[in-house]
């Protein structure tokens, strides 16, 4: 566990997901939970060192299994955006893996199947502000990765969590995105009102101003091919086509890449569909 401040603290070990935890004299606010209720469980013995008061409150940062899947191993209520509690309302009860090989963390993990969700016990629409102690924390909706998607700003510390609206040399989760939505929220990420903050990615920890300009740039090249791509009026399997361009903007293993490789094909042909050609579409 690293400290980014006296009270903030992320954990890069557990696949998937970065997680964050908030220490106040009023308890613990967690951000994200493991996969793995087995990580969760190893989260949660970590958090007794963390110190803050006998309170427990988790925030979810969007609706995506990675990091979802463990919340109920964390043992607390939880509070996210109401796009993501109506995902929940929409699923089964317990998760069921289907092998959508959709490039997700979750589908290299054994296990999985049949734990059950927990749904948002608090939800909002556009923003909310908790008051633990004198430290406020803001919960804003910024779709663009997902439509449930938001950030924990902490104005204080000057510390941002993002979730999945920047990601560093990973392709993003596109199924759900709204890309000039997203680009529009990295503009003002990059703009002055950020410019002195730590910016926390949820995959990938702090990230720097070059890692966030790479985002845009994918981002922009991902939005101008779809929509060139869509002028064309081809079925969503055409986006095959535009994988390994795109593919090869990252680096990693061979094992790595094949992941990446899924999670563009996925990701692609289900936004295309979303997009482009109404009544295909699948949640990723």
């Amino acid at each position: 566990m690293d400290s980014i401040s006296k009270q903030v603290f992320i954990e890069e070990q557990f696949p998937g997901v970065t997680l964050g935890v908030i220490s106040n004299s009023q308890g613990l606010i967690q951000i994200d939970a493991p996969p793995s209720p087995e990580d969760g469980r190893s989260w949660r013995a970590a958090l007794m060192g963390v110190g803050g008061g006998p309170e427990r409150i988790l925030i979810n940062l969007d609706p995506h299994p990675d990091r979802t899947l463990g919340v109920r191993a964390m043992d607390c209520s939880v509070i996210a955006h109401e796009m993501t509690a109506q995902v929940f309302r929409n699923r089964p009860s317990t998760f069921k893996s289907q092998g959508d090989d959709s490039g997700a963390d979750w589908e290299s993990l054994p296990g999985l199947t049949g734990i059950r969700w927990v749904s948002p016990e608090i939800s909002f629409t556009q923003n909310m502000t908790m008051h633990w102690d004198n430290m406020p924390v803001l919960l804003e909706s910024r779709p663009g990765p997902n439509p449930g998607a938001i950030w924990v700003i902490l104005p204080d510390e000057k510390i941002v969590f993002v979730g999945d609206a920047v990601l560093k040399n990973q392709p993003p989760f596109l199924a759900n995105a709204d890309l000039p939505v997203w680009l529009e929220n990295l503009a003002l990420l990059q703009s002055k009102a950020y410019s002195d903050f730590t910016v926390v990615s949820g995959r990938d920890g702090v990230v720097s101003t070059t890692v966030i300009g790479s985002q845009v740039d994918f981002i922009k090249d991902a939005y101008k091919r779809l929509e060139k791509l869509s002028k064309r009026k081809p079925k969503p399997d055409i986006t095959e086509g535009l994988v390994q361009p795109l593919l090869s903007k990252f680096r990693g293993s061979a094992a790595r890449q094949k992941q990446y490789s899924h999670r563009l094909s996925f990701g692609l042909r289900q936004y295309y569909s979303r997009h482009y050609h109404p009544g295909t579409d699948k949640d990723e």
